[in-house]
């Protein structure tokens, strides 16, 4: 009797231990699941889309060497101003963006070009760009009594070609460009409101030296 029982607990054990197997080698041989595949997937588009967005962002740019756009923009007067034109009788052009008419870093920016006018007109014209409107930056010139144009560029395309997006939807980097003969010869994007009167002072009369 002690040995029946004995041979029924060694026989029960060894199926136990042979189920604990057969569940072990399942869990083991057991596939990923789709949900851990995809986790990574979209991971790798992600970068992939925003790779392209920076791609085609940098193509779309004008860079040193690229002609002036096409486009027409209104001034502080509500008047259209023909870029080709501007860059046709001027052999030397500076545009100088700012994020905000009237706002403190704004205004700096525009009134030193205002101060340094006298020296900069006898080489380039000048404008101002923005996203404001038309009034707005008529407010902004009578104010401050800047003596150059004030472009309007409310849904930034001239902006957008000078790569001073600040993002997709919205805002304007503080920035400067210069075009000779109508190229784009200088491009400083994201600059303090002195270091674009400074540079930009700077790198008019130099180029001037070159014409």
């Amino acid at each position: 009797m002690v040995e029946l029982r004995r041979s029924s607990r060694l026989s029960a054990n060894k199926t136990a231990t042979q189920d604990s197997d057969s569940n072990s080698d399942s869990i083991k041989t057991q596939p990923k699941t789709k949900t851990e595949s995809k986790v990574t997937k979209p991971k790798e588009s992600s970068k992939k889309e925003i790779d392209t967005k920076v791609v085609e962002k940098k193509l779309s740019e004008l860079q040193v060497g690229d002609e002036i756009p096409d486009l027409t923009l209104k001034n502080q007067d509500d008047e259209p101003v023909s870029l080709k034109d501007v860059a046709s009788k001027n052999p030397l052009v500076i545009f100088f963006a700012y994020p905000k008419a009237s706002t403190p870093g704004c205004t700096r920016q525009a009134c030193g070009y205002r101060d340094n006018y006298s020296e900069l007109k006898e080489h380039a014209a000048v404008f101002g760009l923005s996203a404001d409107s038309p009034k707005a930056q008529k407010n902004f010139q009578t104010k401050q009594t800047l003596p150059f144009d004030l472009l309007s560029d409310p849904k930034r395309e001239f902006i957008g070609l000078l790569g001073a997006k600040k993002t997709p939807a919205s805002g304007v980097i503080r920035s400067h460009w210069i075009f000779k003969n109508g190229k784009l010869e200088v491009k400083r994007v994201q600059v303090s409101p002195e270091v674009s009167i400074q540079e930009g002072k700077k790198e008019v009369l130099e180029l001037a030296k070159s014409l």
